[in-house]
């Protein structure tokens, strides 16, 4: 390539979010070119299709390319430290992602969320809020719709986008009108040096001047508080203030603000302690947009929770069937092992492709909470070495033998829960997958039983 042959953008990623992005270049005429590591990127055959002519330069970020770029759009699956990016940062020129691109276009109130977990359940609770009370709210980033994408809904009064912390690692424009970090657990140790780097990258939310929502169970998110920026505060012990949290009153715990009760607890129909948390962050966020509180209420209490997250599968014989697949790291299985447990009433099935994580938080939870483990995958090694003093461990070749393994240990009033603490690329295409798995080899017991 010639120094000649240069492009107003570079597109690094070949996904879902990169053919998002060549969409919104496409349509305001600005060029481009496209790049990708891998040799067969998902969304090239339709990129190719769809941009007839463009380069496109798959297996291997192109660095002469992206030397020639005026602005690097970076998807937030690519690290900026790969070689070729850091070249190219180093020879001056910009780069940032699409949610960056997103926040210099948008022109309505954003609501921005992120967290270790919860975040996804958050952020289709504040949207469904929103259009119960009647607002044109456009939901998307991280979960669902790619965030340019969003743009092309006409007449949006409210954008609520679920943001990891990928997309945060370049984003410098955002300015929401309501900012939230759910809580910091380890997850993707292997793209950070520590959990302090990944709380900084989770950090950049909070960026402009609206108000930031945090939780004070979690220090590390309670350190992020800004002088004299507007702040409130969510948990599950009882609040100061105008702060949201939980108070009980005889048998019956309620969600309020300050002095005023929200809604009891049990009307919810999302369970579990971190789903109540979820409802907090979720109610502070609606206050901030000013939504009929009737309109949040009734939202809780029909919400049935997302698939692959703390979802009932199914009871047989007196035995309660989870799917926490999207359990993909350590912190996210210890809330739904402590959310979901009475006594040591959990069977849970775990395992998979740990992304470096130390697994040593699970001893506290088996301890408690666990009758017994059901290993699969390629860290099922690492995490019995956590367990094996607590709890039996039991070693499964696969999720279908798991399940069955689960079926011959549980007692009626167990749990038998999928929250695998672990990605599930090492066997699966994605946590759906696996989730989905599970399910069938579920419902094949249930027929057993029939």
């Amino acid at each position: 390539m010639n120094d000649t042959y240069q492009f107003d953008m570079v597109i690094a990623g070949m996904g879902q979010t990169g053919l998002s992005c060549a969409r919104f270049l496409a349509d305001r005429g600005i060029s481009f070119a496209m790049t990708d590591s891998r040799e067969s990127p998902p969304m090239l055959d339709t990129i190719r299709h769809e941009f007839a002519g463009i380069v496109t330069c798959p297996g291997g970020l192109d660095e002469e390319l992206l030397l020639h770029a005026g602005t690097i759009l970076l998807s937030p699956g690519i690290s900026p430290d790969e070689p070729a990016l850091k070249a190219a940062r180093q020879a001056g020129v910009e780069m940032f992602g699409d949610v960056e691109l997103f926040c210099r276009h948008a022109h309505a109130p954003l609501v921005a969320i992120t967290g270790s977990n919860g975040k996804s359940t958050v952020t289709t609770l504040v949207a469904e809020m929103a259009r119960a009370a009647g607002r044109k709210t456009a939901v998307g980033g991280n979960v669902g719709t790619p965030a340019l994408d969003l743009l092309q809904q006409q007449g949006t009064e409210i954008f609520v986008l679920e943001l990891s912390s990928f997309q945060l690692e370049t984003l410098v424009s955002l300015n929401a009108i309501a900012a939230v970090v759910l809580n910091i657990s380890e997850d993707h140790m292997d793209r950070y040096d520590n959990l302090q780097s990944y709380a900084r990258a989770k950090e950049r939310i909070y960026q402009g001047n609206g108000i930031m929502v945090l939780n004070r169970d979690d220090p590390l998110v309670m350190a992020m508080r800004q002088p004299h920026r507007n702040a409130v505060t969510f948990g599950l012990d009882e609040p100061v203030a105008a702060d949201y949290g939980v108070v009980t009153d005889g048998d019956r715990h309620w969600l309020v603000c300050g002095d005023d009760r929200i809604i009891a607890a049990d009307e919810l129909l999302i369970s579990g302690a971190h789903n109540l948390a979820n409802a907090l962050a979720a109610i502070a966020l609606a206050d901030v947009l000013q939504l009929p509180r009737e309109n949040i209420c009734n939202v809780l209490r029909t919400f049935p929770g997302l698939p692959h997250r703390c979802q009932w599968v199914a009871d047989i014989n007196g035995v309660r069937w989870i799917n926490d697949s999207k359990g993909t790291n350590v912190g996210a299985t210890c809330a739904a092992v402590k959310g979901l447990a009475n006594n040591r009433n959990i069977v849970l099935l775990a395992g998979g492709d740990g992304k470096g994580a130390d697994f040593s938080a699970l001893a506290r939870i088996a301890q408690e909470h666990l009758r017994t483990a059901i290993l699969i995958g390629r860290d099922a090694p690492r995490i019995r070495q956590v367990l094996d003093a607590h709890v039996p461990v039991i070693d499964a070749i696969g999720l279908p033998e798991a399940v069955q393994a689960a079926a011959e240990v549980a007692h009626a009033g167990d749990i038998v829960l999928l929250s695998p603490a672990c990605a599930s690329l090492d066997m699966f295409a994605d946590y759906c997958e696996r989730g989905n798995v599970f399910s069938r080899a579920v419902h094949a017991l249930v027929k057993a039983y029939d």
